[in-house]
């Protein structure tokens, strides 16, 4: 007998569900957000493999100074994403937040990886 999924984890099925379907060829922007940390993927659904990823626990991050669990420093991760994924040749994408409400951390990195030219 299955059993029923917690509100926060049918939250992130719902909305995880919503954007595989409205995504078409794009690829997915994840977000993981802890108290301490927050990491980011970039995530191609059809293949079902990682292109990129950044995260506060890596070098690249700790030599930016920020610190790991403010806004400043999802923006920098936000920055660090998307000069991976243009690296990569990919522009296009789609936000998953997740859990997470748009909101703080996650939309300092959402608006970060805008301004760095990614489009979603």
């Amino acid at each position: 007998m299955p059993r029923k999924l917690d509100p926060v984890a049918r939250r992130a099925q719902r909305n995880r569900s919503r954007l595989k379907k409205a995504a078409g060829d794009r690829l997915r922007l994840s977000v993981f957000r802890s108290s301490k940390n927050i990491s980011v993927q970039l995530i191609d659904d059809a293949k079902g493999v990682t292109i990129a990823a950044a995260s506060t626990q890596e070098e690249a991050f700790k030599k930016t100074g920020a610190k790991t669990s403010s806004k400043e420093g999802a923006a920098a991760i936000g920055k660090l994403i998307a000069q991976r994924a243009l690296a990569k040749g990919q522009k296009r994408v789609v936000f998953d937040r997740g859990r997470y409400l748009f909101h703080g951390r996650v939309k300092a990195l959402a608006d970060a990886a805008r301004e760095s030219g990614l489009d979603f």
